[in-house]
């Protein structure tokens, strides 16, 4: 799936209440903004950081915050000083159902322009001095593609990369140094239409549906799965993947997704997979949504077992779980800072915290002194948090913020650290040549925002596998054609 773009930039959906009262709803994007801007500023007294505006199409910038409601002490949903955001509509023609977008520049400083509307798209187009692909491999087209995680794993399986699109610009760049050149930086609705391919593949960003945060219902996140429909509809792939996190299965956008994709001609099944089943040191559950036109959708088959659970017919041959001993233990325990094995700088009180977790210990293991006040209070739950890995177990689901341990299990084993980017990476399945390319932030969330590649490629085996044996069936029934003439 596309890298968190959550952290530079936030897409809205403009209502027909947002048009008649000149506002804009921030409702589920409080996060997006420092606290400091929140309640009345006043510089003469030091209170507070006022928000500078950047707005396209307007001469001036535009400064302003956003209020607490005084009886309940929660952010108000709309910027305070609002007369700009009617000069703004009308500038652009805004409409009901056009997509805004507010850009972070830095804390305090942020822009505002169109991102999509029937007024302003230009589209993107595939340029002409991209490197040809080879006719006789089947093609890709790898959309939301993030750093390249799902299209790493179906080249290795024997898919060369059509077409990829991310807006990311760092993802691009890990793309294209690994997998391919053919990368248009972009938004999805930049695009204006699809070549044709054999495999068509994305994850639309997950925020909308993922359990984790809030889940706000005109989030234009959740609609995104419109253009990956628009994709499939331009491209006619033989076969289309859609990967999301498992809660996308229950959604009332699947039920569409289900019934647009089977006007298409496809037929559809949906499965949750286990990256550990296939090779891959973590458990991590993710929904994948084949569409097929050439047959039924092939799924691959584990490769490995849950060695906790006994053994079946189907699975006694298999090998178990790998661990985060396959994965790390031959990885030099204090980091050298070479391929991103890069340590933190911890204060004196977290090195003390991090001493106290055990093998598989989690917060409950601190004592009360080292305990934050927030963790005191709430005595339930959270048994994750500051945990410590098991040698010899795969790893928890690795997200974009591993390396922080109050984000989850991600100490290590035995050091008194939280894992490494490297680490994270190869407890994703990714192998030590492939090249991350930016920041630390950025590579964090390119690492945890990936599907594991192992997963990948055994996806891509399984789809190649029908793929290959499609196009047989069709060269002979047009050898018998021709033949037939002569008969």
């Amino acid at each position: 799936m596309s890298g968190d773009v959550s952290n530079k930039k936030r897409l809205i959906s403009i209502t027909k209440g947002n048009l008649s009262n000149n506002h804009i709803y921030l409702s589920g994007h409080h996060d997006f903004f420092h606290k400091k801007c929140y309640g009345q500023s006043n510089k003469k007294k030091g209170i507070g950081k006022e928000l500078i505006l950047i707005v396209e199409g307007l001469n001036e910038s535009v400064t302003t915050d956003i209020g607490i409601n005084g009886s309940n002490g929660k952010p108000r949903n709309f910027f305070r000083n609002r007369r700009w955001v009617k000069r703004f509509f009308e500038k652009h023609e805004i409409r009901e159902g056009d997509v805004i977008a507010i850009e972070k520049i830095d804390k305090f400083k942020y822009r505002v322009y169109p991102f999509e509307s029937k007024n302003i798209r230009e589209g993107a187009s595939i340029p002409d001095h991209w490197p040809e692909v080879n006719p006789e491999k089947p093609t890709a087209i790898d959309i939301f593609a993030g750093c390249g995680g799902l299209s790493f794993g179906l080249k290795k399986a024997g898919f060369q990369n059509l077409l990829a699109v991310e807006w990311d610009v760092s993802c691009c760049e890990t793309f294209k140094e690994n997998i391919s050149p053919r990368v248009l930086q972009c938004a999805i609705q930049e695009v204006d239409t699809f070549p044709s391919c054999d495999i068509l593949v994305g994850g639309p960003p997950c925020q909308g549906f993922s359990n984790l945060g809030e889940r706000v219902p005109n989030d234009p996140r959740r609609q995104l799965w419109l253009h990956f429909l628009r994709a499939v509809r331009d491209a006619n792939p033989l076969i289309f993947i859609m990967e999301n996190v498992p809660p996308l299965l229950k959604s009332a956008e699947y039920q569409e997704i289900y019934k647009q994709a089977r006007k298409l001609d496809y037929d559809v099944e949906d499965r949750i997979l286990n990256a550990a089943d296939y090779g891959t040191p973590q458990r991590r559950k993710r929904a994948f949504v084949i569409g097929s036109r050439i047959g039924k959708p092939a799924f691959p088959k584990p490769t490995h077992r849950n060695p906790d659970e006994s053994p079946t017919f189907e699975n006694k041959d298999l090998s178990v779980w790998k661990t985060v001993r396959d994965a790390i233990g031959d990885l030099s325990p204090i980091p050298d800072e070479k391929n991103w094995h890069i340590g933190r700088n911890p204060t004196e009180k977290s090195l003390r915290r991090y001493s106290y977790i055990p093998l598989g210990g989690n917060r409950w293991d601190l004592p009360i002194e080292l305990m934050p006040e927030c963790w005191k209070r709430k005595t339930k739950g959270g048994t994750d948090l500051f945990g410590r890995l098991w040698w010899d177990k795969p790893s928890v689901t690795i997200r974009t913020e591993f390396y922080k341990p109050e984000k989850g299990r991600y100490l290590h084993p035995v050091e008194n650290r939280p894992i490494t980017h490297r680490e994270a990476a190869r407890l994703q399945g990714f192998d030590d040549d492939f090249k991350f390319i930016g920041k630390r932030i950025e590579v964090g969330i390119q690492i945890g925002n990936s599907v594991p590649p192992p997963l990948a490629y055994q996806i891509g085996l399984a789809v190649i596998k029908e793929i290959r044996k499609s196009k047989r069936k069709k060269v002979t029934s047009e050898q018998m054609k021709r033949e037939s003439v002569y008969v």
